[in-house]
């Protein structure tokens, strides 16, 4: 699905270059559950926002089923954002007085797609919140709003799911739940890739790529099947 040769990174910041990722090289299957571990400044986020098509890298080949994505438009670069990758962070980046549903539905609002309300009660009913549909975010723990989250990022059906950090402010019982939906959405066969700084978070993925200062220092199987 993800194949990454040489990627490198470097920001300019006044006069000063800085290299996000230093010839990085990478591939994942489809189906697969990956953590990319590594403290701050480490280069993680990077490399998710390259995986993602919402950053370019200054160098190297990036595919993405085949397709070499570095050498696409603009908008086509948007058009397979749009249409194959759901995104997760950390703060939910819920719209505050819209409900829960009204949340789910907007990628399809944005993609023009019909029977919006449907598939996002179904999305809701796939992370257990089913009864909460009309609520806001405010009327929702931390917890509900990252199932929220997660059901906005899947409800449009992409194969890929990218997640920044998805339990960075959950208590420890909701990211409990949290792990769970991802790993069941795993299990349906959709690919998921977690940032985190978090090896209990990293060791419930069946695969752990760590990163330091802009490389790939290791690459390792877990025990998860």
């Amino acid at each position: 699905m993800i194949e990454l040769k040489d990627i490198t990174r470097v920001y300019r910041m006044g006069k000063v270059q800085v290299h996000a990722l230093n010839g990085v090289s990478l591939s994942i299957e489809q189906g697969e559950m990956v953590a990319i571990i590594g403290a701050s400044g480490s280069g993680k986020s990077t490399l998710m926002n390259i995986m993602g098509c919402l950053d370019r890298p200054t160098a190297g080949v990036y595919k993405f089923n085949g397709v070499d994505v570095s050498r696409l438009s603009d908008n086509k670069l948007a058009d397979m954002r749009n249409g194959t990758i759901g995104f997760v962070f950390q703060d939910f980046n819920l719209l505050p007085r819209a409900s829960a549903v009204r949340n789910v539905e907007l990628p399809l609002v944005y993609a023009g797609k019909r029977n919006k309300r449907k598939r996002s009660l179904e999305a809701l009913e796939r992370v257990g919140l089913g009864n909460r549909a009309n609520h806001k975010p405010t009327e929702l723990s931390g917890g509900e709003q990252q199932r929220v989250a997660i059901a906005r990022a899947m409800v449009g059906g992409p194969p890929l799911l990218l997640a920044d950090e998805p339990t960075g402010n959950l208590d420890t019982a909701s990211t409990a739940e949290i792990m769970s939906i991802f790993q069941k959405l795993n299990q349906e066969g959709i690919t998921i890739i977690m940032v985190t700084h978090e090896m209990e978070i990293a060791q419930q993925t069946r695969r752990i790529i760590r990163v330091r200062d802009g490389k790939i220092v290791s690459d390792e199987k877990t025990l998860n099947r």
